[in-house]
């Protein structure tokens, strides 16, 4: 989408330029130049969602947004009827991150209805429960909550995509039972994004929780610092570039024409990056994409770590340690079109680098 983005862009400039240099008498013709060239510059709209940790201030947004523009993604609008908080460096800064707000509060109250006709964001990028947890709301609530906020999405634009955080870790020294309860939270989002996704409307499950650390990564045991802030945006920047690289703003999710090559295929990719590195080892992360036209039962990833490293430890997986296959496991196996999911490993070894090859399996 990369390039279809930045050729729109041409495009539109082109035009632009092209009905400047014709300027003169008006014909019939003057109108519709104008309305193809802001048509083809129309930006995808990303909404960030939530509280204080999405918007006070935020700073992974900052990262994020910065990350995206150097890899090509110029023709976006990060959107919400908030401000910027500063962070530092320049970025687009509209958000929703409402500090102190719980997520069923906000469903409750009919809020978020009111964001959406303001705003119209083809993406929502959501990390919301944090008070929730805090406030001892039962996971059902807080599910509940989401999927009335995405219903009101959805309602507000049909084929809306919705990305939802596992929620980081908490541990506030008021709230000794905060880190189980987000435990018992987070357990239950990647099954319920998948009874949520729909072809046009995906939602895809995000895990923020895995190899966060309230003691380095928070400076009050809940609000990310520093550190904490690029491990967000690391987690997000790969979920929200697949869906920029495979839709459109408004368009829905076509899985192909009657004929096409490729209808019923049972396909999937697997991408790996290195979440953090020391001496003799490594973690790494591999998200598992469905790019086949059914929806997958199962799916296994080949892992090969460079330089003869070994798979320790997986999480959000089965490891076959003869094979180093790993499987999905009983929450993670069925995957929409279009959807995904990914898993944690640690491995040994001195290249922090490995080659990961999926096989996906289909009813």
């Amino acid at each position: 989408m990369r390039n279809r983005h930045l050729l729109r862009a041409v495009l539109a400039a082109l035009t632009l330029t092209l009905g400047l240099l014709g300027a003169g008498p008006a014909t019939a013709n003057a109108a519709p130049a104008a309305a193809s060239a802001k048509v083809a510059a129309e930006p995808v709209r990303i909404m960030p969602l939530g509280d204080s940790i999405t918007g006070s201030p935020g700073c992974w947004r900052s990262l994020l947004w910065n990350r995206l523009q150097s890899a090509g993604y110029t023709d976006i609008d990060f959107v919400g009827t908030l401000g910027p908080q500063g962070c530092g460096q320049p970025h687009d800064g509209d958000n929703e991150g409402h500090g102190g707000a719980l997520v069923t509060d906000v469903a409750s109250r009919n809020l978020l209805p009111g964001w959406l006709s303001v705003t119209r964001p083809d993406i929502v990028v959501m990390h919301f429960g944090t008070n929730d947890v805090w406030s001892n709301r039962s996971p059902d609530a807080i599910l509940a909550a989401y999927g009335t906020l995405v219903d009101q999405m959805r309602a507000s634009n049909p084929n809306t995509k919705v990305l939802v955080a596992q929620i980081i870790p908490m541990n506030p020294a008021t709230c000794g039972e905060c880190g189980r309860r987000v435990v018992a939270l987070n357990e239950r989002i990647p099954a319920w994004a998948r009874s949520k996704s729909t072809a046009n409307s995906p939602v895809i499950a995000v895990d923020q929780w895995t190899g966060f650390s309230t003691a380095s990564d928070t400076y009050d045991g809940v609000h990310p610092n520093a550190s904490g802030d690029e491990k967000i945006a690391a987690r997000w920047y790969p979920a929200l570039a697949d869906l920029l690289d495979r839709s459109e703003p408004g368009d829905p999710e076509e899985p192909g024409e009657p004929g096409e090559p490729g209808e019923g295929e049972a396909a999937c990719t697997a991408s790996f990056r290195a979440t953090s590195t020391w001496q003799g080892g490594y973690q790494g992360e591999v998200t598992v994409r469905n790019t086949g036209t059914v929806p997958l039962t199962g799916w296994s990833v080949r892992i090969a770590p460079d330089a003869g490293g070994r798979i320790t430890q997986v999480w959000n997986g089965t490891l076959d340690t003869g094979t180093g296959t790993v499987r999905n496991t009983s929450w993670n196996g069925a995957l929409p079109v279009g959807s995904g999911t990914s898993f944690g490993f640690l491995a040994s070894g001195g290249s922090s680098s490995a080659t990961v090859d999926c096989t996906a399996t289909a009813a």
